[in-house]
């Protein structure tokens, strides 16, 4: 095949690659399970003629963190060892982690918390897992809410799974915001609002662009004989 050809496929494989890239991230942050936790939280709390929350990234983030604190003991989460990290967490290394100006924290208004060892769909995990019983109704339906954030994560890539929602009483534009206006973003695990690539368990599989790039031009190269 003439160099000019080869060249030719170089670069089609690469316009396809790019593509390919970029719809495997629409995807994802399409389909970021937390923001359709949050949905389904909101419209669960419509249907019951309370007002929708506003999603904020910065308090999403915190659940993420909130989950981290977990290091995936799954046990701890309700039952006779459930546990709950301290108060104190959300100031010393919750907000730093991710970025939020500790003095834009407001006081978190309730907590929901579950954890499976299978991944189950959004509006699945908001029914079946983190609406366990009378308390959980009460922190959803609750009307000194005005902010929500959600979280999904596995365990180092895995099971167990671990859903977290955090609610607070702040304002959209004073409350939970990120240090030069970008969160820091942690993986695994993804949170709502931020607009961000989703790693959670659902997340489509991405091939770095650049290995792509760089294996096709190794191909190239072989075949011309360089």
């Amino acid at each position: 095949m003439a160099i000019q050809e080869w060249w030719i496929l170089f670069l089609g494989c690469c316009i396809f690659f790019i593509s390919a890239d970029s719809t495997l991230l629409q995807n994802k942050v399409t389909d970021n399970p937390a923001d359709q936790l949050v949905a389904a939280l909101n419209d669960n709390r419509t249907a019951h003629k309370s007002s929708t929350l506003y999603s904020s990234p910065g308090l999403a983030c915190l659940a993420l963190q909130y989950i981290k604190a977990y290091q995936g003991d799954c046990g701890a989460v309700g039952g006779p060892n459930a546990k709950k990290p301290a108060d104190t967490e959300f100031a010393e290394t919750f907000a730093p982690n991710c970025g939020v100006k500790v003095e834009t924290l407001t006081p978190i208004t309730g907590r929901l918390l579950g954890c499976e060892t299978k991944y189950v769909k959004p509006d699945e995990a908001f029914s079946e897992i983190l609406m366990k019983n009378n308390k959980s109704l009460e922190i959803l339906y609750s009307k000194i809410h005005t902010e929500v954030g959600a979280a999904v994560s596995s365990s180092d890539g895995g099971s167990p799974y671990f859903w977290c929602v955090l609610f607070s009483n702040g304002t959209s534009n004073s409350s939970f915001v990120f240090e030069g206006g970008a969160p820091k973003i942690s993986r695994p695990g993804c949170f709502s609002g931020a607009n961000d690539q989703c790693n959670g368990a659902n997340a489509l599989y991405q091939i770095p662009l650049l290995s792509v790039v760089v294996g096709i031009l190794v191909l190239v190269l072989y075949n011309l004989g360089v």
